[in-house]
């Protein structure tokens, strides 16, 4: 009988802790299309918490992402996960997703304007959700890693951007002058989307800009996709649990430490 009410009062726990869970849905208009996002946070306490720009890959907004972003969001942070598409456009298979994506490679000032919107709805929701407004960042994965380093060439005011094997390539190098945030890219060194040649002209790309803090992480033997547990394997694109363990504990402390310095020059400034 006592293993029974343990595993009751386990069980219980379980589904408190996932019920806490809030999985909200967010909309906007930009231009006549109409987007539908999801923030996502826990409930269960008020404390205020950084708030991210959640970009997935390009099968965009769907149940596999909203799960990533949980598991992201965790009591740590309030996550917007952003549809840059339109709520119409919900990529079923490779064909769709390289569809939705191609208009966004092909104009990157559509794909900025985009997540300077998303950005903007993230700051809206300070007051109905617990976002801390002097700690908030962007995050991306594969496409999204693209759309969220636009959005630091964009000039957008944030502590940082992390993109987590993401394609590096830019419209303009000269962009990167605007750049205010920390740019931490996590890629994989066995990732033919991003070879040699596109790590060494980002690389060139952040030092001609002159941006201040950025780095760029290369993973040993890591292909394209691996952090997409939900993924199946395809050619350049494996899962790899080590080296997506050890990305997340690279974007918490590049994260932490931007927001750090953030807060304490905002403090410094009202003295």
């Amino acid at each position: 009988m006592r293993r029974i009410m343990l595993a009751w009062i386990l069980l219980l726990g379980t589904a408190a802790v996932h019920a806490a869970m809030v999985v909200r849905p967010v909309a906007w208009t930009l231009d006549g299309t109409r987007y539908r996002s999801y923030l996502v946070y826990d409930g269960a306490s008020r404390t205020l918490r950084p708030g991210l720009l959640m970009v997935p890959n390009w099968y965009g907004v769907n149940a596999d992402a909203i799960a990533k972003a949980r598991m992201i969001a965790g009591h740590r942070y309030v996550i917007l996960l952003t549809d840059l598409y339109g709520a119409g456009v919900r990529p079923a298979n490779t064909e769709q997703a390289q569809a939705a994506v191609k208009p966004l490679y092909a104009d990157r000032a559509l794909l900025r304007a985009r997540m300077l919107k998303a950005l903007a709805e993230l700051r809206a929701q300070e007051g109905h959700a617990p976002i801390d407004p002097a700690r908030i960042a962007a995050i991306g994965f594969c496409f999204g890693g693209s759309a969220v380093l636009d959005l630091a060439r964009a000039g957008a005011d944030v502590a940082a951007v992390v993109t987590f094997h993401g394609i590096l390539s830019t419209d303009d190098p000269a962009l990167a002058r605007n750049i205010k945030a920390d740019v931490l890219v996590l890629t994989g060194d066995a990732d033919q989307a991003v070879p040699p040649a596109a790590r060494a002209a980002f690389e060139q790309e952040m030092r001609r800009g002159h941006v201040k803090r950025w780095a760029l992480v290369d993973f040993g033997g890591a292909e394209h996709c691996f952090t997409e547990a939900a993924q199946k394997p395809a050619p350049n694109c494996a899962y790899d649990p080590p080296v997506a363990r050890r990305a997340y504990q690279f974007m918490r402390v590049w994260l932490d430490d931007a927001f750090a310095r953030r807060v304490h020059r905002a403090a410094a400034g009202r003295r």
